[in-house]
């Protein structure tokens, strides 16, 4: 399968592309032309692309498309709106004209009901609109929402759902797990879950 990864070189997208790859798809590590793309397994294919300025071809050949880039609330209101609801909403249209087939956002476990006095509310508030605007696009979904994120690779001991503790952690290891499994397998789709390490 070619499953093209967006914010392949961030935290969670590194670990996602290379579980992708050892278990044999083809990843295709959408990057800019500032990032490190070292750590990313000899068989990636990079293609080089701003999410500000999305190529009308990015999806070429895509059958999956994993949205796994993000401001995590470090960036201006600008920049965040420019990356986290304009870029990732102009994935959504680019990837729903193309030929691919499902489209796999990791958003945040805020981004359901944004609450206006988090410290995070504006980040929230774009991942809400470009998870909106993504339900609402003619293209296979899904869309996993983590609580707080460490940068532990985790044991897959993994809680979805209603069960989940907005207060936990979850580990970025298994963070690219559940994105993996959502971008091969039918379990996720056409669903928004929250999800946590147990």
């Amino acid at each position: 399968m070619n499953i093209l990864i967006a914010g392949a070189t961030g935290n969670t997208g590194k670990r996602l592309a290379n579980l992708l790859s050892s278990d044999g798809h083809h990843v295709i590590a959408m990057h800019r032309e500032s990032s490190d793309t070292t750590g990313l397994s000899a068989g990636a294919e990079l293609r080089q692309a701003d999410l500000t300025d999305l190529p009308p071809d990015i999806c070429r050949g895509v059958d999956v498309v994993v949205f796994a880039a993000g401001s995590g609330g470090d960036t201006d209101e600008e920049m965040t709106d420019k990356v986290d609801r304009e870029g990732a909403i102009s994935l959504i249209d680019i990837a729903s004209t193309s030929n691919a087939r499902r489209f796999v956002m990791l958003s945040s476990v805020g981004a359901g009901d944004p609450d206006p006095d988090s410290d995070l509310a504006h980040y929230l508030k774009a991942k809400h609109d470009a998870d909106e605007h993504l339900k609402a696009s003619q293209i296979e979904h899904a869309i996993i929402r983590p609580v707080s994120l460490t940068n532990e690779d985790g044991v897959r001991d993994i809680i979805l759902g209603d069960e989940v503790d907005p207060s936990a952690k979850a580990h970025r290891g298994d963070v690219a797990a559940v994105l993996a499994r959502a971008a091969t397998q039918d379990e996720l789709a056409g669903r928004t879950v929250l999800m946590q390490s147990a």
